[in-house]
């Protein structure tokens, strides 16, 4: 029990558990936020109306085409230099600056861009024929959308979309590489960073963060594969028949053509 205690992976473990929640925090604030807002972006995009449309194709492209490292940086410099840190609620000083506002923030106006992208691309796959029918059985547009737009994109969109959390939450190692740590909020990176300079151990420290991102990844991952059969559950054969006999893979390399 002593060894257990005394050993170094553990340790890792340990020290690196309050930090993993910052990031935690980061991805748990941004995803639930970034999602309406991208897919408002996206039936912004598709939209008939020009000035709406290229408004949204600017907002897309924009945070597409410049990394997150320089939004990070640019958001902050544009607000310290404006001096937009008056609003100081529940005692906390400088909230706008703050890096548990400003970091989920920069990662909503992000994810919500490639995001946007996905469900747009997922919006321009659903088939017309089915659009079509829909407007002939006398379905108004609301119906339209709720009836056949919304849940083939979501079904269309869902398993890119998945992707996009996953690296969303690997994005949040950025936000104390670029925003000011304050106290003690040091995230998974930092908390790494700062145990390897007292002993320089690079493969431990590093690999219990890694080890950390690749389970909440798994996590993700399962969870979005829950929601994905629940959206795909009209596929499902019904009770009685027989399921289709999965096909094993064949190793049966050819040397002749």
């Amino acid at each position: 029990m002593d060894w257990l205690i005394n050993n170094a992976l553990v340790q890792d473990i340990i020290l690196l558990a309050r930090p993993a929640l910052f990031n935690l925090y980061f991805a748990l604030i941004s995803i639930p936020l970034g999602f309406p807002l991208a897919i408002g972006l996206a039936l912004a995009k598709n939209h008939s109306n020009g000035v709406i449309s290229s408004l949204a194709r600017g907002y897309i492209y924009a945070f597409r085409g410049s990394p997150l490292f320089i939004q990070f940086f640019m958001f902050y410099s544009v607000m310290l230099s404006f001096n937009l840190s008056l609003w100081k609620p529940l005692g906390i000083n400088e909230v706008v600056l703050h890096p548990l506002f400003l970091g989920p923030l920069i990662l909503v106006l992000n994810t919500s861009a490639y995001s946007a992208e996905i469900f747009y691309g997922a919006l321009k796959s659903i088939p017309k024929g089915e659009s079509e029918a829909a407007w002939a059985m006398g379905m108004s547009k609301k119906q339209v959308f709720r009836s056949v737009t919304w849940p083939n994109m979501i079904r269309l969109a869902w398993p890119a979309y998945t992707n996009e959390v996953v690296f969303l939450f690997h994005s949040t190692a950025l936000v104390y590489f670029t925003l000011p740590v304050i106290n003690e909020q040091k995230d998974l990176m930092n908390k790494a960073g700062e145990l390897f300079e007292r002993d320089y151990n690079v493969f431990l420290h590093f690999s219990v963060a890694g080890l950390y991102f690749l389970v909440v990844s798994m996590v993700i991952f399962y969870v979005a594969g829950l929601i994905y059969n629940r959206l795909n559950h009209h596929l499902v054969p019904p009770l009685g028949a027989k399921k289709a006999p999965r096909k094993k893979i064949k190793f049966a390399p050819n040397y002749l053509r």
